[in-house]
């Protein structure tokens, strides 16, 4: 494939005005990505009181299904049932520590820990 010169031309200006910039141009000043807001959204309806009420029904109602139907269904609606059982179980824990901690689930570290992440 051949390029003509002129394509040459643009590139090469276009690599020398980028690399040019001063480092401060490229810089960012905004503190998080833009896919960060809705996933803080979803973690905080996952952990908030209302998941935690949604998990206890859910636990509720798959643990009753295996105990008075389970030997009445199929294999694949019991692993559903199961599968349910253990969404339930892991958004109820988020939620628990949540309430127990103060904090959510995923920053749980002692001081030290985090003193030696800031210092490297």
């Amino acid at each position: 494939m051949r390029f003509n010169s002129t394509t040459v031309m643009a590139v090469f200006a276009a690599f020398m005005a980028f690399t040019m910039l001063p480092v401060d141009a490229l810089a960012s000043t905004t503190t998080g990505l833009p896919w960060e807001d809705p996933l803080d959204t979803i973690m905080s309806s996952l952990t908030g009181p209302v998941a935690l009420i949604c998990s206890i029904i859910g636990m509720a109602v798959a643990g009753l299904s295996l105990v008075f139907a389970g030997g009445e269904v199929s294999e694949f609606v019991r692993r559903v049932i199961m599968l349910v059982l253990v969404i339930s179980l892991i958004v109820g824990a988020a939620s628990g520590i949540t309430v127990l901690f103060g904090t959510s689930s995923a920053v749980i570290a002692s001081p030290e820990a985090l003193e030696l992440l800031k210092n490297g």
